[in-house]
């Protein structure tokens, strides 16, 4: 079912039943949508308000093991589909997803809370991994060549390698699954997904979507559950599966990494981060600003690559954080499908709850609250934009995820004191510099600890560029043409050349 953006306001809650309606709320599991083998169900809840949008099984461990038995039973088959074959189908989904934005976009913004406009950026985002992988399936080039001393060939392939755990996160729910699904389809993988459990509706939807697309069955097997541990337990101590993709937080990430080195999986672990937004003082500060925005407030702060210390020189701070707050102040807050609202709600109560803590312990320290700095009154888990200056350097918010519309500014006088705060946290995902001079920028990227910089950019993520990070910040790439190494093993053939001297 595809809903238009032609709907009339008076129609919306008409059209949210409609299209909460047609979302499936089973399990897939081998092409069949099903229920919980102990009838288990659990509730997604609109963050807005607090109601419960619907109602999905919840799988259990032996439905955990009922879809890898599926996953397993197609690897073969799936691993010996043409390269073309496979790209057209994630093509084919491509264009489904595109053609329903609307609907995606909507699903989004009920379960977590985004605004539209940003919802419809995501769909956008997301699409664009099923169309790169598209076209990166059939150039996963192996290569044949000479030995040096010119006695025997080398042949390098790669293969499958074999059915994976996929584990997404709740602040990104199309485009985290589609930057984990359309590689393993490319490689030819197959798969058992687990959503996270307050955001499942738009990967029920997404699995839908590659079932319509002509993915075969069992290829795609789609888990929602109360309980994570109770899937991902029992699969990651079975040696059928041979690799597990997480994106979340560092501690669940670390468990995950000790688990899987009982049987030596593959891993890609995408974890926190802390990312340092630096402001030299030749910066062009309007730009820097509006970088500010797009790298802080992009789903309300909820990002691992969200900008989380704000470095200024000192000779800039006062202007650009005036500047800053403004633009921050003026946001409105609010459901996301109200056309003026620009900041939804954070995912629940508990995390509020923590942004608030991060901000009172943080101007109990001495930092000034120049805009914002409290809940919103009101159903539904809202935070106001806030803008912190005089940020102690030991201050816990800058030591941490913040994870909301919370930005905290501190000072810096030299460059090496600017790459000595950068560098000092154990994450390293995403980092922004904002200068003039050029060379300043590469000499401070090539000196921080991190596995993305923006160069005068607060956006910097792309389906056809290598996210992720480094130190805690987890391990292995998702898109370019690092992303569908992440699903293949390499192996080399020796042979034999007879016509050698």
């Amino acid at each position: 079912m595809t809903v238009t953006s032609t709907v009339s306001p008076a129609l919306a809650p008409e059209r949210e039943a409609s299209l909460l309606a047609s979302v499936p709320t089973g399990l897939l599991i081998n092409g069949e949508w099903r229920e919980a083998s102990d009838g288990g169900t659990f509730d997604v809840h609109d963050p807005a308000t607090g109601q419960v949008l619907a109602t999905l099984a919840s799988a259990t461990s032996q439905d955990a093991v009922a879809a890898l038995d599926a996953a397993d039973g197609a690897q073969a088959s799936w691993a010996r589909t043409a390269p073309r074959v496979r790209s057209e189908i994630l093509r084919r989904a491509f264009d489904l997803v595109t053609e329903r934005a609307e609907d995606f976009a909507l699903l989004m913004t009920l379960e977590m809370g985004k605004p539209l406009a940003e919802a419809r950026g995501e769909v956008t985002y997301g699409a664009e991994f099923l169309r790169w992988f598209a076209e990166e399936t059939v150039r996963d080039y192996g290569r044949y060549l000479t030995t040096p001393e010119g006695r025997n060939k080398i042949l390098v392939q790669h293969k499958p390698v074999g059915p994976c755990l996929l584990i997404t996160p709740w602040n990104f729910p199309l485009a985290m699954a589609t930057r984990k699904v359309a590689p393993a389809v490319a490689a030819g993988c197959t798969m058992v997904l687990k959503p996270a459990k307050l955001t499942p509706l738009t990967g029920q939807y997404f699995a839908q979507t590659m079932l319509d697309a002509g993915l075969p069955p069992g290829v795609l097997n789609v888990v929602a559950s109360s309980s994570a541990s109770g899937i991902s337990g029992p699969l990651l101590k079975d040696s059928r599966l041979r690799k597990i993709s997480f994106t979340g937080s560092t501690p669940v990430g670390k468990r995950l990494m000790a688990d899987a080195a009982q049987n030596v999986l593959r891993t890609s672990m995408e974890l926190g981060g802390n990312a340092p937004f630096i402001v030299f003082e030749d910066a062009d500060l309007d730009a820097a600003v509006e970088g500010a925005m797009a790298a802080k407030m992009r789903n309300m702060g909820e990002a691992c690559t969200a900008a989380n210390r704000f470095l200024v020189h000192e000779t800039v701070a006062q202007e650009f954080t005036r500047k800053f707050a403004a633009a921050m102040g003026a946001l409105t807050t609010g459901r996301g499908t109200e056309p003026a609202t620009k900041v939804g709600p954070l995912i629940d109560a508990a995390a509020r709850d923590d942004v608030h803590a991060l901000v009172s312990a943080a101007v109990e320290a001495g930092a000034i609250a120049v805009t914002g700095g409290a809940p919103v009154d009101g159903p539904g888990y809202f935070y106001q934009p806030t803008v912190l200056a005089n940020v102690p350097n030991n201050a816990a918010i800058l030591g941490q995820e913040i994870f909301g519309p919370v930005a905290p500014v501190t000072t810096f006088s030299t460059e090496e004191e600017a790459v000595r705060l950068a560098n000092s946290t154990e994450y390293g995902l995403a980092s922004y510099l904002y200068s003039r001079d050029f060379n300043r920028l590469l000499r401070v990227a090539e000196q921080i600890e991190f596995g993305m910089v923006g160069f005068n950019a607060g956006v910097i993520s792309n389906a056809a560029a290598p996210f992720g990070g480094v130190k805690q910040s987890g391990l292995g790439r998702e898109g370019g043409t690092e992303g569908i190494a992440e699903y293949t093993t390499t192996q080399y053939i020796g042979i034999n050349d007879p016509y050698a001297g």
